[in-house]
């Protein structure tokens, strides 16, 4: 049960109440859906657990908001959920400031403020915590609980004892004692309020009893502090009548306590880790949780040889003050190749004689062990070190049980049991920046050599990919080699399939550390980390580890997570289309590849790769046409698509060219692989279906490489259509650089090889081209001639958005020409088409754009304006920058028509903006031209020259001799209107 004001929200069913409890353990830190889903079904989930956990998170944010709760209490954050504190009250975070609060009036010598707040939080507890609730994680929480509330009772305890309160506190000591008949310091509390009492001899009683309990249950005596409470009884010392001792003696501190200094030597060459230097200090900061009674616990984690256990060992040393009562160290060896993980027995014996416990003091039993290193640790501060963890089990038992103790613990895993755990630090150790990683390796190598070098140095700490291991196993090389240069070293670590076995020599090897981490994976996700390894891209989505796998996404997802767990993989973040993606150290991919090749058959290999390749092919496909509202305006190959989800495709490209952003890189990398390995189909054809993003990002640089990539290996397998979509794709490309003669010349080549491959509607394609190539030169009827044999063509092939665009360009052929009447009938035709054409924003947003020129023409301003504006926002919807640098070019030439001149300046201001921003020559050079006109127009004739002049020049340099005419006349009308404006002032 919970409560919203005063109105109790009913928490129904088993599930419910787990989830809430584990979201309520860990307010304000999210809890990962592994997490609930291995602490709700006890390790044995159906396949259905995260689609319940999602299920009954929903039934919880139901149940609050049914209670007046408005605001959102469970927030979902990656890779789980989050119980938001902020504005609500919980139990745990009032009862640890009350108690809080207490010790600081203990300290102060307010014994009555200090039993007032004791009070207070003791009330807060209405039974056993989380009762009702199971799960391993949730019991063990609410074993913790029950220690805390203990302690805060037995320290209430003692405040009223030391208020003489002795009489009333007997019946619950009594109580108290048969409901924890092994806690001393409650035996101890209840013996002296007997005594106080004048009840000496149920005192004696009381003692005798405990020490046969003590013996017969634990096998030994009453500790040292029972022992002399029993021996100043029996003497009727004064003193038992004044304030007892603030604290029960330490158990140790009859034998000489002992301070153990354990820690490795410092790590010579450390460099960088600032940040998490100063994480990790929050652990010595932050230790005033529950009064001081809860150990704080920090966590390392990270890739074999990024430097976990140097991080831990340097922090370790630097706050040694801060734990006068001891540092103790243990190499758990969770992933060690010859020996087997430590055992929590072995490892309690060696630090109980390390705390100055005489070996045969030391119990037999695991769990006498536990209960006397928790003993011997109450009330000291000591920093324990657990090396190399591999699993929350190891670590349990060596958890101090209610001390001001530090743990520091290191491991490739996340341990999520820790997530609920009052920890004060959870590192993530990253690569080394770059400064650091040289640092690093100048200070083994000496700096001398780096310095001398530092173009090479900073290559050969990208080749080792910034990792500590691979930097130090390097250097190690090139310091007992000085004949070697640093350029030299590179030159041996180039090659991706030597690299491994040059930094894998001597007693430190990356390979060897690797392999002990996989060889823990589980067998389905040691053969996603093969085949991830296979493929170049940058990073990656689930699906693409689905098609690796030939499974289902949800179940490639949950491999990638278990991937990312044992740090094999990292999360780079959310892409536009909300999907995680994730991606490789250069290393650990090189590491895939390699067991690959050795694991998989070569046919299994390559039937891997066409799964992913082709999937590609497919959402890129189904991007392209939902963008261009069909699949139409390129030409295709006959590779076959490959089938996924239809709700999965749908959600990755409900915005298609935020999809095609999202996945640029991995796209090229794709084309360039495929290209690589004889896929010459689905090369060039996933080529054409991503100019849609080149030609609206204007990623030319992409679009070069990734034709080139396809048309070598088009012409390497003699296939005709694809040399002449990819000339087609690259005669756009000189288009975009202005190198009209070599656009035209590789038009040309596509349309002959479309001719000659029998692919009249590519050969259309062509023309199409080509004809555009004719308006920038001023060849308005032979371009005019070119559309007119491609239209039929596209009409007989269906190719609507083909259609329109050729009826736009046509129109806009017609606007050259001095038509503007016939060119509004065109547009008008082009702008019907797309209308019929649902989805197709981009060809609709083009026939616009040429009906509101056909309008500005006519003189028909107010509807060119409302025209250019429906433009605007089309091209906004698709965040076409340089169709909206033409569209405002449209409006400002329309509004300066108009006489709005201010209008139109800031138009055109804006307009060239983002066409500087984008490259786009003819566009800046047009842009220029209305501007100049505009402040000549505004008596500013020194400024309008300066953009006329700047025209004419862009012109002139892209080869374009309408608009070099243009801009010579403009100038030359503002000259003559200089002269007549001296003549007139004469």
């Amino acid at each position: 049960m919970a409560t919203a004001g005063e109105r109790s929200v009913l928490v129904g069913g088993a599930r419910q109440r787990t989830i809430l409890a584990l979201l309520l353990l860990s307010p304000g830190r999210i809890v990962p859906v592994d997490t609930l889903v291995d602490v709700v079904w006890n390790g044995r989930p159906p396949a259905t657990a995260r689609t319940q956990v999602a299920i009954v998170i929903a039934a919880l944010r139901k149940a609050f908001k049914a209670e007046g709760v408005t605001e959102e209490v469970i927030a979902t954050a990656h890779p789980g959920y989050l119980l938001r504190a902020e504005g609500h009250t919980l139990d745990t975070v009032t009862f640890t400031e009350l108690v809080a609060e207490a010790e600081i009036a203990v300290r102060e010598q307010r014994p009555a403020d200090a039993a007032r707040f004791y009070a207070e939080a003791l009330a807060l507890w209405r039974g056993p915590a989380l009762a009702g609730v199971t799960g391993q994680l949730v019991e063990d929480e609410a074993a913790r609980w029950e220690e805390v509330r203990i302690n805060a009772y037995e320290a209430h305890t003692s405040v009223q004892l030391d208020l003489g309160r002795h009489q009333l506190l007997l019946p619950e000591l009594a109580a108290a004692v048969r409901e924890h008949p092994l806690r001393e310091r409650t035996r101890y509390h209840l013996i002296l309020a007997q005594y106080r009492a004048g009840r000496r001899a149920e005192a004696m009683e009381s003692f005798r009893e405990a020490r046969r309990q003590f013996i017969d249950e634990l096998g030994m005596e009453p500790g040292p502090e029972l022992q002399e409470l029993h021996d100043a009884i029996l003497r009727d010392d004064p003193s038992l009548g004044a304030l007892p001792p603030e604290s029960p003696p330490d158990p140790a501190a009859a034998r000489g306590q002992v301070v153990p200094s354990e820690l490795p030597p410092d790590v010579p060459g450390f460099a960088g880790r600032g940040e998490e230097l100063a994480a990790l200090d929050a652990l010595v900061d932050g230790q005033d949780d529950v009064g001081g009674r809860t150990p704080t616990v920090g966590l390392i984690t990270g890739v074999a040889g990024v430097g976990k256990t140097g991080l831990a060992v340097r922090w370790a040393h630097r706050v040694t003050e801060q734990y006068p009562d001891g540092r103790l160290f243990a190499d758990l060896r969770g992933y060690d190749e010859h020996h087997a993980p430590t055992t929590a027995g072995d490892i309690l014996s060696r630090f109980l004689r390390s705390l100055g416990v005489d070996s045969d003091d030391v119990p037999n039993g695991l769990e006498d062990r536990i209960a006397l290193y928790r003993s011997v640790l109450a009330d000291r501060r000591v920093l324990i070190v657990l090396d190399n963890v591999r699993t929350f089990a190891q670590i349990r038992p060596l958890l101090p049980g209610g001390t001001g103790c530090t743990v520091l613990v290191t491991s490739r895993e996340q341990l999520e049991q820790l997530v609920t755990w009052p920890q004060r630090a959870r590192v993530h150790l990253g690569l080394l920046p770059e400064e650091d990683a040289v640092e690093l390796l100048g200070r083994i190598v000496g700096e001398a050599r780096v310095l001398a070098a530092p173009a090479e140095s900073a290559r050969l700490v990208e080749l080792c990919d910034r990792l500590p291991l691979a930097l130090r196993i390097a250097a190690a090389r090139l310091a007992s080699k000085p004949h070697w240069t640093v350029r030299h070293l590179v030159t041996r670590l180039t090659d991706g399939r030597r690299r491994l076995d040059e930094l894998s020599q001597g007693e430190s090897q990356i390979r060897a550390g690797f392999e002990l981490s996989y060889r823990y994976l589980h067998k389905d996700a040691a053969r996603l980390y093969r085949l991830l390894g296979l493929l170049g891209v940058p990073d990656f989505t689930a699906w693409v580890g689905a098609a690796l796998m030939d499974q289902d996404v949800l179940d490639a997802e949950r491999l990638i997570e278990h991937l990312v767990d044992a740090q094999f993989l990292e999360v780079v973040g959310v892409d536009a289309t909300g999907q995680l993606r994730y991606r490789f150290q250069n290393l650990l991919r090189l590491y895939a590849d390699e067991l690959a090749r050795a694991q998989e058959s070569e046919e299994d290999r390559l039937a891997a790769c066409d799964r992913v390749f082709r999937t590609c092919l497919t959402i890129a496909e189904h991007a392209h046409r939902r963008e261009n509202g069909g699949d139409h305006d390129i030409v295709h190959g006959d590779v076959p698509r490959r089938e996924i989800d239809a709700f999965l495709l749908d959600e990755l490209v409900a915005s298609p060219l935020e999809w095609f952003e999202a996945e640029r890189l991995s796209l090229v990398a794709v084309v360039e692989q495929s290209a690589r390995m004889g896929m010459h189909d689905l090369a060039w054809d996933l080529v054409n279906t991503m100019q849609v993003l080149f030609e609206t990002r204007n990623y030319l640089e992409d679009w070069q490489a990734c034709s080139n990539h396809a048309l070598a290996a088009a012409r390497t397998a003699g296939n005709l259509r694809g040399q002449a979509a990819m000339h087609m794709q690259l005669g756009v490309v000189e288009l975009r650089l202005r190198r009209l003669s070599e656009s035209t010349e590789r038009q040309e080549t596509a349309l002959a090889l479309y001719r000659q491959a029998g692919d009249a509607h590519g050969g259309a394609l062509a023309l199409s081209n080509l004809a555009f190539i004719d308006r920038i030169r001023g060849a308005y009827e032979q371009g005019m001639a070119r559309l007119t044999e491609a239209l039929p063509v596209f009409r007989e092939a269906g190719d609507r958005v083909a259609v329109a665009s050729a009826l736009h360009n046509m129109a806009q052929f017609a606007l050259d020409q001095g038509r503007p009447q016939t060119a509004l009938e065109l547009s008008q035709d082009a702008v019907r088409v797309c209308k019929a054409n649902p989805g197709g924003r981009r060809g609709l947003a083009l026939a616009t754009y040429r009906l509101a020129r056909s309008y500005h023409a006519l003189g028909r301003l107010e509807a060119a304006e409302g025209a250019f504006g429906e433009v605007i926002g089309l091209v906004k919807e698709r965040s076409d920058l340089i169709g909206l640098a033409y569209a405002l070019l449209g409006l400002a030439e329309t509004r300066r028509s108009a006489g709005a001149v201010a209008s139109a300046e800031e138009t055109y201001l804006e307009a060239l903006d983002l066409s500087r921003r984008h490259h786009t020559p003819l566009l800046e050079g047009q842009i220029r031209l209305g501007l100049g006109q505009v402040r000549c127009a505004d008596g500013r004739a020194d400024e309008g020259r300066a953009q006329l002049t700047a025209a004419l020049a862009i012109f002139q340099g892209i080869g374009s001799p309408p608009w070099e005419e243009k801009a010579a006349r403009a100038l030359e009308q503002m000259a003559d209107a200089c002269r007549k404006e001296r003549v007139a002032g004469q």
